[in-house]
């Protein structure tokens, strides 16, 4: 009975090396369909074959020891860089993907027999989905400037070189400023904008206004909505369009409230989902409205500031640190009650520092509804700032639309709050 149950999981280790090897094959196939039969160094046949070599080789190894395996290893190595060298000369053509993942599939066939199954399959579905992301990525790259990359390296480094040589406890007298918080809060606002602004740049400059509406709430949708109130100036045809794109900015905006909250203070958001949900709703049911008023006849630009540029970590990080801070002593000093104010009088500049304070002091001093009840007044100060921006700046279209919904949206987060 042993020896069977032995030989059935000897059977289901070999089956997932070949499988591996023709999940490979199949993708380097397809990659390679236009080639004639015999002008590739190796196809589907050839991969489940070398995922099952390496799997037959795990399955040596207990028998006669590695010194066999590692020979066949090594001249399976040799035969794959030769034939490659061999293509590559009649072809021109150098790269080494194909010559890496021949050497890949044979050690994951290895690993199939001799390491856990469940995570052998998994790496093989990830390469293979590596493997098969090669125009995308190429053209990421093409589009890639230096500024985005130096952001993504920023952001690296905020996150593995800065993060974790912070001092974890309060440094200030008010017990206010916890360093390693402070920055993880700075990271984490910061990565949610990133995501929005490259989102903005896959899509491309001029991809649809409401596209770059519901990407440019994530990044800032107060920057957005003075934008786009600027070209309903210049373009008063599409102040329809445009009051859409604000209103989706506005909704996306609230969402991510939402978003950080659940990350950081799960309890401020039970309380707080009530109020801000239905204004998230209004806002997105009134952009597609506007949306449907009117077909595009151009797109318009809007290119964000890159959120990771050193000044605007830093700059967010001490605006984060001085909001804490404020926060801190008006409770001390006036309690509880006092906070609702000091979040209307903050949320019309910035919402992202005061809901992180507050969602942070919630498991500290503030009770979740009295926190919940301070971030939707921010949110709401917020949706009033923006309002004035449109009135002030944009075309009287573009600033009676967003008015109505913002105050729909308004009303129907101060219902969700009073009778929640």
């Amino acid at each position: 009975m042993m020896t069977s149950l032995v030989t059935t999981e000897a059977f289901q280790r070999l089956s997932l090396a070949l499988a591996i090897g023709i999940l490979v094959g199949i993708e380097r196939g397809w990659q390679d369909r236009e080639a004639a039969p015999g002008k590739r160094v190796a196809g589907i046949r050839t991969y489940g074959l070398s995922s099952f070599l390496g799997g037959f080789c795990g399955f040596l190894q207990p028998v006669t020891g590695p010194i066999l395996p590692t020979a066949i290893f090594v001249s399976f190595c040799v035969t794959i860089l030769v034939f490659s060298r061999m293509q590559a000369t009649h072809d021109e053509d150098y790269s080494a993907t194909g010559t890496i993942a021949a050497i890949t599939v044979f050690a994951l066939g290895f690993g199939a027999v001799v390491a856990d199954m469940t995570a052998t399959a998994a790496s093989a579905v990830a390469i293979t989905a590596l493997l098969a992301a090669r125009e995308p990525l190429h053209g990421f790259l093409r589009r890639l400037t230096w500024l985005e990359l130096r952001a993504a390296l920023i952001l690296l480094t905020m996150t593995v070189v800065i993060l974790p040589i912070l001092p974890n406890e309060p440094v200030d007298r008010w017990q206010a400023i916890n360093p390693f918080e402070l920055w993880m809060m700075t990271i984490l606002v910061g990565a949610v904008s990133f995501a929005g602004y490259v989102l903005i740049k896959i899509g491309g400059a001029r991809a649809g206004i409401l596209l770059t509406g519901a990407s440019g709430g994530i990044v800032s949708s107060t920057a957005l909505t003075l934008s786009f109130a600027r070209q309903s100036i210049q373009m008063p045809a599409l102040s329809p369009l445009l009051s859409a794109g604000a209103m989706l900015a506005g909704a996306v905006s609230l969402a991510r409230v939402l978003l950080i909250c659940g990350l950081i203070a799960p309890a401020v958001l039970r309380e707080l989902a009530p109020s801000l949900a239905p204004a998230a709703v209004i806002f997105a049911i009134g952009g597609g409205l506007a949306a449907s008023l009117r077909r595009p006849d151009e797109s318009t630009d809007f290119l964000p500031r890159n959120p990771l540029e050193v000044m605007v970590v830093l700059r967010f990080a001490l605006v984060l640190a001085v909001v804490t801070v404020l926060t801190r002593l008006t409770l001390i000093a006036f309690g509880t009650q006092s906070l609702v104010a000091l979040a209307f009088i903050t949320g019309l500049g910035d919402l992202d520092a005061i809901t992180l304070a507050v969602a942070k002091l919630s498991s500290i001093q503030v009770p979740a509804d009295a926190a919940a009840r301070a971030i939707a007044v921010a949110a709401f100060a917020n949706m009033l700032a923006k309002a004035v921006l449109a009135a002030s700046v944009g075309s009287i279209a573009y600033a009676i639309r967003f008015a109505i919904a913002g105050c729909v949206a308004t009303f129907a987060g101060i219902a969700g709050l009073v009778l929640a």
